[in-house]
C-alpha cells in the first residue's frame, strides 16, 4: 500500500482536530479547503480497491452507501444546529439527484464519448434504476405539495412514517434486483464477474475498507467545519440559502463522481451508470427515511415538496433519463444534453 494512501485520512484528521481547537480562521479555512480535496481523492482510491475485491455489482454500492451515511450524518448535525434548516435535506436530495443524473452521468457521456467515440450498456439495468428513481423522486418530493392533512410542502407524521417505509421497500428491492436476482443487468455485455487484474489481497481490502471509512469521516467533519464559513459566504453574496444544499451535496458527491469518470474514460460506461444511478437511488432511499425518523424522534420540522421550479426540473431530468439511456448506446450528443440541463440547475440555484 503507497504510503499517501494511509497518510493522507491521518493528516486529514490532524488538521480537523487543529481546526476544532483553533476554529476557522482565514488560513485554516484555505488548509481545510485544500485537506478535503486531497482526501476526497484518497477516498475515490480505497473505495476502488475495495470495489476491485469485490467485483460488480457489488463494487459499486461500497461507495454509495457508505457516502450516502456521510451525506446523513452531515445533514443531521446541519440541522441540528440551525433550527431553520428544515428544508436542508429536501435541496440537498435533489441537489444530489441533479448533480449524479445530469452532471456526472453527463460528464461520464461526454468524456466516453469524446474518447471512444460510442459506449454500450446493459438496457436492462438502466431502466430498472430509472424506473425507481421515478417512483422515489414523485412520492417523496413531488407528493407532499398535493397532500391536505397539514398545509405546506411537509408530510404529516403517519404519512412521513409510510413514504419512509416505501423508499426503504423499494430501494431494498432494486438491491435484490442489481446484487441476487438480475445481476447480470449491471455488468457490461460479455464481461466476467472476475476483473482481470489480480484482485488485492483481504488484508490489502480490509485495510482499505478501514481508511475509505477514515477518510469520509475527514471528509464530513471537514464539510461540517466549513459549512458557517459557506453559509457566512452565500449571505454576503446575496444567494440563496438553498444553495449550501448544493454545496453538501457536491462534496459528498465528489467522490463516487470521480470514480464514475475514471471508469468512463477506461471504457467501462456500465460500471460508470451503476455508481451514478445507484449513488441518486441511495440518496432518496436511505437518506430520507433516516432523516425522518431524526426529524419525528426530535421533533424537527421537514419539509420535502419542491417548488414549481425544482419540480419542472426534476420532471426534465427524469424524461431526459428515459430518452437518452433508452438505447443502451450513448454518444458525445447525450452528455452534452445532460450537462446543459445541469447548468441550467446551477444558473437557477443562484439566481431563482
Amino acid at each position: 500500500m503507497a504510503i499517501w494512501t494511509w497518510v493522507s485520512p491521518a493528516v486529514a484528521w490532524v488538521i480537523l482536530g487543529v481546526t476544532g481547537l483553533m476554529g476557522t480562521p482565514p488560513v485554516l479555512v484555505a488548509i481545510d479547503v485544500i485537506t478535503l480535496f486531497v482526501t476526497v481523492f484518497v477516498a475515490v482510491h480505497h473505495a476502488e480497491v475495495v470495489a476491485h475485491r469485490v467485483g460488480e455489482p457489488f463494487g459499486t454500492l461500497v461507495l454509495a452507501v457508505a457516502v450516502t451515511i456521510i451525506e446523513v450524518a452531515l445533514i443531521v448535525s446541519v440541522m441540528a444546529g440551525s433550527p431553520d434548516k428544515a428544508s436542508l435535506p429536501r435541496d440537498t436530495v435533489f441537489a444530489a439527484v441533479m448533480i449524479v443524473c445530469n452532471g456526472i452521468v453527463g460528464l461520464c457521456l461526454l468524456v466516453g464519448g469524446l474518447r471512444h467515440h460510442e459506449q454500450g450498456f446493459q438496457l436492462q439495468g438502466a431502466s430498472s434504476a430509472l424506473a425507481v428513481l421515478a417512483a422515489l423522486t414523485t412520492l417523496t418530493m413531488i407528493l407532499p405539495n398535493v397532500t391536505t392533512t397539514i398545509p405546506g410542502p411537509m408530510f404529516s407524521t403517519p404519512q412521513l412514517i409510510f413514504v419512509a417505509i416505501v423508499s426503504v421497500i423499494l430501494y431494498a428491492a432494486f438491491i435484490f434486483i442489481q446484487t441476487i436476482r438480475h445481476r447480470d443487468y449491471f455488468l457490461a455485455d460479455g464481461e466476467s464477474e472476475e476483473l482481470h487484474a489480480k484482485p488485492p489481497t483481504k488484508r490489502t481490502t480490509f485495510a482499505s475498507a478501514a481508511l475509505l471509512c477514515a477518510a469520509l469521516i475527514a471528509v464530513v467533519g471537514l464539510a461540517k467545519v466549513l459549512t458557517p464559513s459557506v453559509d457566512e459566504g452565500i449571505a454576503r453574496l446575496g444567494m440563496p440559502a438553498s444553495l449550501s444544499g448544493v454545496i453538501i451535496a457536491m462534496l459528498v458527491l465528489l467522490p463516487e463522481g470521480l470514480a464514475a469518470l475514471r471508469a468512463a474514460q477506461a471504457d467501462r460506461l456500465q460500471t460508470s451508470l451503476n455508481l451514478a444511478l445507484g449513488s441518486s437511488l441511495a440518496t432518496i432511499g436511505l437518506t430520507i427515511p433516516a432523516v425522518a425518523a431524526v426529524s419525528i424522534l426530535y421533533r424537527m420540522p421537514l419539509e420535502l415538496g419542491l417548488d414549481s421550479k425544482g419540480m419542472v426540473l426534476l420532471a426534465l431530468t427524469l424524461f431526459l433519463g428515459v430518452i437518452t439511456l433508452g438505447t443502451g448506446r450513448t454518444t458525445v450528443l447525450q452528455g452534452v444534453v445532460h450537462l446543459v440541463n445541469f447548468a441550467v440547475f446551477l444558473f437557477f440555484a443562484i439566481s431563482p
